[in-house]
Parts: structure tokens; C-alpha cells; sequence
């Protein structure tokens, strides 16, 4: 088998997926590119990295879940890291009740939360044998219950708790992490609003946050690889990387 250490990061077809698939490629890891749509994105990705496959699939889906653990397993033999970053939203005023549906809240957390578990589950047999790492990201909405709709935030909180819950079952051979960012510019930010829009809403984030500015992408890979190599005694933590956003008041 081989030893080189294996990352699996949902979603990785651009922004932070794309990012801390990257930067894990950097640091000596293979690593499996998933997408659902964006497959040309996801190939740019894998030619920035030096040992990748790419695979398709909607986390939402179990057996498709099941698919991309054992894609890794057959091409590498080992899955050390899962990163959980594949997620969804619809843009939806808090103010406008009637602007989400029922099923509006079961497709955002079918990617959101029950995605997630499902790979935790898929992949957990090979994260116990190699003392591995499971990063969820979360949002600071899940805190502040902002962001882009009510049932975005709703589902990053239940992310949060699902990340406690199986830092606590998956220990001690599993650490199980999260990271909250703040606003991010993302290809995700643009293609909702407009490059124009998008820039105003940094602006006005960076004016809110005791930082002054904004995260990139890489903000946020950087601490999601620290929780993945160095954090040895952390677990079931929630991390924010949003430039203090969770401890600003109002101006």
C-alpha cells in the first residue's frame, strides 16, 4: 500500500475546496478532486496538484458518497483526511418568510448536513485505521444566524453539532473539527451577485470586522490543513476564520 498520506474534499471544483485541495497537494498529499457540475473546474484543479484522481459525485447521495470513499480506497489504498466543504444555498432575505419552502430546507440540508455525515460515515473504517482528520466547513451564520438565507444558517448550526457529536464517537482514533469562515470571496459570491455587488458586500464586511478585511480562499485552506496536520489535541472544535465577524458589535 502506499504510505503517502490521502485527502478526500468534497466540492473541490473552486474556492476553499479548491484551495485546500492545493495546498494539501503542496504539503505532500494525494488527493481526491470532487464535483458534482463544474467538471472542467475540477480537472484545473487536479493539474495544480502533483497526485490526484477526480471524481464525481452528489454528497447528498449515500451510494454516491460510498462511491468516492472507495474510489480513494482503490486508487490509493487509504484515506487519511475527508474535508466536508461541498455545501448549497438559496439567497433569501431573513425578512421574507414566505420566500423559502419546505423543500428549500430538505435540499439545503441534504447537502449541508446530511452530506456530510454520510461521508463521515463512508469513510470512517479507513480514517480509524490511519488516525485521520474530518473538517466540516461550517459558516459563521451558524453562530450569528445571518448569511444567505435562514436555512443556510439553520444547517451550518446543525453542522456544528453533527461535528461535536462525531468528534465524540469517532475518538480516539478520529479527530473531527470545524471551520467557520466569515465572508469569502469565492467564484460562489460572484456568481450570485455580480463581481460588482460582490465587492461592495467585502467592502462592507471588512468595514464591520476588528480585522478590516475580508478572507481569500486560502485563509480559510490554511486553517483547515492546520486542524488536519497540527491540531493533535483538538477536537470537536468550531474555528472562525472571519476576520472577528462572531465578536464585532454594531456600528
Amino acid at each position: 500500500m502506499d504510505k503517502k498520506k490521502v485527502a478526500i474534499v468534497t466540492g473541490s471544483a473552486s474556492g476553499i475546496g479548491a484551495a485546500t485541495a492545493v495546498e494539501l497537494s503542496r504539503r505532500g498529499f494525494s488527493v481526491l478532486i470532487n464535483y458534482s457540475k463544474s467538471k472542467e473546474q475540477a480537472e484545473k484543479v487536479a493539474a495544480q496538484c502533483k497526485d490526484s484522481i477526480v471524481v464525481q459525485a452528489d454528497v447528498g447521495d449515500d451510494a454516491q458518497c460510498k462511491k468516492l470513499a472507495q474510489a480513494a480506497m482503490d486508487k490509493w489504498g487509504r484515506v487519511d483526511a475527508l474535508v466536508n466543504n461541498a455545501g448549497t444555498t438559496k439567497f433569501v432575505k431573513h425578512a421574507d418568510l414566505d420566500g423559502l419552502s419546505a423543500d428549500d430546507f430538505l435540499r439545503i440540508y441534504r447537502l449541508n448536513v446530511v452530506g456530510p455525515f454520510q461521508m463521515a460515515r463512508a469513510c470512517a473504517p479507513a480514517l480509524k485505521a490511519n488516525k485521520g482528520t474530518i473538517v466540516n466547513v461550517s459558516s459563521v451564520a451558524s453562530l450569528l444566524g445571518t448569511g444567505s438565507s435562514m436555512a443556510y444558517a439553520a444547517s451550518k448550526s446543525a453542522l456544528n453539532s453533527l461535528t461535536m457529536s462525531l468528534a465524540r464517537v469517532l475518538g480516539p482514533e478520529v479527530r473531527v473539527n470545524a471551520v467557520l469562515p466569515g465572508y469569502v470571496d469565492t467564484p460562489w459570491q460572484t456568481n450570485a451577485h455580480g463581481a460588482e455587488k460582490a465587492r461592495q458586500a467585502a467592502e462592507r464586511y471588512s468595514a464591520m470586522v476588528p480585522l478590516r478585511d475580508y478572507a481569500r480562499p486560502e485563509d480559510v485552506a490554511d486553517a483547515i490543513v492546520w486542524l488536519i496536520e497540527g491540531a493533535r489535541q483538538v477536537t470537536g472544535e468550531t474555528l472562525f476564520i472571519d476576520g472577528g465577524m462572531h465578536i464585532s458589535t454594531p456600528r
